[in-house]
């Protein structure tokens, strides 16, 4: 567990985004990417209009005419393999403005399973609402056998034995559903 948190706090202090405009593009640079994260472009109801996995390890270039975009608000949203990075900007009258301040990094749930127990950690450093549901898989249905809600805790750890057969479990947090499968 100490290893995994020090792994998600390495990825806390990372600013890796650098943004350039001209008259036209924004360039988007992103550092410490993998090949297999997912950069997408996302409008204010969660649609996605662009979806790219990123094929390099190292350093990410592209440019975008963000312009051509309709008039409203978006993000860029860098999915990685315990993080999610999402970078806020709004066109206006064919203008980009990126809203630094807004830029925020969302740390997803890492879960482990061995044998009859199911190990969750999740970084939670905003101390966010997070709803933890475990539901048993019966011929295709769900029949729920744990439900948690856990407030203003920085780090989540939490521990399930689990009896033999089919599981699903989900954790929402920052508006974010992770979904897990377990067949034990």
């Amino acid at each position: 567990m100490v290893a995994l948190l020090s792994t998600f706090i390495g990825f806390a202090s990372n600013t890796d985004n650098l943004i350039k405009r001209d008259a036209r593009t924004t360039a988007l640079v992103l550092e410490n990417v993998k090949e297999g994260n997912l950069l997408s472009i996302k409008d204010s109801y969660g649609i996605i209009l662009y979806k790219e996995s990123i094929k390099i390890n190292g350093v990410y270039k592209k440019g975008f005419d963000l312009t051509a975009l309709p008039d409203g608000e978006y993000i860029f949203e860098l999915e990685k393999e315990l993080e999610i990075k999402t970078i806020p900007f709004t066109v206006e009258s064919y203008k980009v403005i990126f809203n630094e301040e807004d830029e925020a990094t969302y740390f997803k749930p890492f879960i482990k399973h061995e044998k009859d127990f199911v190990f969750l950690t999740k970084l939670n450093l905003n101390e966010e609402l997070t709803t933890i549901n475990v539901y048993a898989v019966y011929n295709g249905d769900l029949k729920l056998r744990h439900s948690e809600t856990i407030e203003n805790t920085k780090v989540i750890e939490k521990v399930f034995k689990l009896e033999k057969g089919n599981y699903k479990i989900e954790i929402n947090s920052n508006n974010k559903e992770h979904t897990t499968f377990i067949n034990n």
